[in-house]
């Protein structure tokens, strides 16, 4: 059943990934598929074309750190 759900999420994932081996470890050394998500337009610090709104990043951070709000309420570190 496991195996029926990796094989069917990963239906749809292609392209390329060049790896290193090296003493008993797999190092990925690049990867390369013509579905990629990634856009060298919006991967930036500079001009996104205002594709990230920096006002967006203030409800991650928030939510983020819940869990540390609630551990100090509960008195833990």
């Amino acid at each position: 059943m496991l195996q029926t759900l990796i094989d069917t999420s990963q239906a749809p994932v292609n392209g390329t990934v060049r790896v290193k081996l090296y003493k008993g470890n797999v190092i990925v050394a690049g990867r390369k598929s013509d579905d990629s998500l990634f856009d060298m337009n919006i991967a930036t610090f500079e001009d996104d074309a205002g594709a990230y709104d920096q006002k967006d990043a203030g409800g991650f951070i928030k939510l983020n750190a819940l869990r540390m709000r609630i551990a100090a309420l509960k008195g833990r570190r």
